[in-house]
């Protein structure tokens, strides 16, 4: 097998790597408008939620905004594993107020509200009739993302992640188009997360490193993005939620969810995501959370297929990768494991929800889910079904 590091052929193996405008660093938020305006907007919606209503985030952007002439209005009813009611009352606020563009500022499900609001605005319908891959076929209105937390990628990703409440699971809607024009990364806006979002963030930073490595659609710019992140993640998660205002690890925090954005929305993801989807949907619980669960097990399923890769992906965050492969990656499953755990993780699913007559339905919802396409081992239903078990 060759290694992750090594050379390969590259005249048979074309790729495509999207990414947004990046504008980056400690105090590029004031940019955000200045980005909307670049892009012809002129009554931009801005989505958000009701808790950053009340940091200095959000009346600074609508100063901002109306500083450079323009007219935002705001759609702030966006929820947790955002449901696609709030997408539908988001694009109704888009049109109500004559909206030409949007600005999502939070996490990743502020971020993917904006990015249903644009696809209705774009090609109309309901949101849940997009699920799949590049269904939404009209070019989307301008999208600015200032992301408020590191780590759900959404602010550079292909991806939008739905709840769909009468099947009680989570939808998958992906396509070139839903990658935001702009993405304006400023660690500053961390410092006002609480600390089990932080914690949960970045643990949904690493399962994207850890899948994107893995993944049948890897190539070598995402696994070097994937290989930095998780050294990132490592050596600072901890210490951003134990101090939220920690500069240094703010920003590496913010950088590794930077990259490991753009290593999964080109790489795409694996079993980790696709079984997690269901679970946040069934439960209403938290996406980083079902993941850093989900992720030892997954490993260990996964290695019997590309033990090597976890090698490599160990070696990144200094365990010892000697002896049997497949024992390196029992290593790092466990490594991550106790790292989960030490920032407050649940050890198991039980306490989100998960029972084992549910087992069923979850694994039928993470079998049918896009991110299983480019898992390295083959799904069979015993399998993930068994995965779940394991998890509980």
């Amino acid at each position: 097998m060759i290694a992750r590091g090594a050379a390969r052929p590259t005249a048979a193996h074309v790729v495509k790597f999207h990414t947004p405008e990046i504008v980056l660093g400690p105090g590029s938020f004031p940019e955000a408008a200045v980005m909307v305006s670049g892009l012809g907007v002129r009554r931009p919606l801005v989505v958000s939620d009701r808790r950053l209503e009340n940091t200095p985030w959000y009346p600074q952007l609508l100063r901002d905004l109306r500083a450079k002439g323009l007219a935002p209005a705001t759609y702030l009813d966006v929820t947790p594993n955002p449901r696609a009611g709030e997408v539908s009352a988001g694009f109704a606020a888009y049109r109500a107020h004559g909206a030409d563009g949007l600005v999502a500022l939070g996490g990743g499900s502020v971020i993917d509200t904006a990015k249903g609001v644009a696809v209705l605005a774009a090609n109309g319908g309901l949101i849940l009739e997009y699920e799949g891959i590049d269904r939404a076929e009209r070019p989307l209105p301008p999208l600015v993302a200032i992301p408020t937390t590191a780590g759900s990628g959404a602010d550079v990703s292909q991806f939008c992640i739905i709840n769909d409440p009468d099947r009680r699971t989570k939808i998958t809607i992906m396509g070139r188009t839903l990658v935001p024009n702009v993405t304006v990364i400023d660690p500053t806006l961390l410092t006002t997360a609480p600390p089990e979002v932080t914690a949960q963030a970045g643990m949904d930073t690493l399962t994207h490193c850890v899948e994107a490595y893995v993944s049948l659609a890897h190539g070598r710019l995402t696994d070097s993005l994937a290989l930095e992140s998780l050294s990132g993640v490592w050596n600072n998660l901890e210490r951003l939620v134990d101090d939220p205002r920690d500069a240094v690890a703010g920003e590496e925090m913010a950088m590794a969810s930077l990259r490991a954005g753009m290593a999964f929305t080109n790489a795409i993801l694996g079993a980790a995501h696709a079984m997690s989807h269901p679970v946040g949907g069934y439960c209403d619980a938290p996406h980083g959370t079902i993941n850093s669960v989900l992720l030892p097990h997954v490993i260990r399923y996964n290695a019997f297929v590309c033990a090597d890769d976890f090698v490599q992906l160990a070696g990144a965050v200094g365990l010892d990768t000697s002896g049997d492969p497949r024992t390196v990656a029992d290593r790092l499953a466990d490594a991550i494991a106790s790292l989960a755990a030490r920032v407050g993780m649940p050890e198991t699913l039980s306490p989100l929800g998960v029972r084992a007559d549910d087992l069923e339905l979850l694994t039928a919802h993470a079998l049918a889910d896009s991110c299983m396409i480019t898992n390295p081992r083959r799904p069979e239903e015993s399998g993930i079904r068994d995965l779940y078990r394991q998890a509980m």
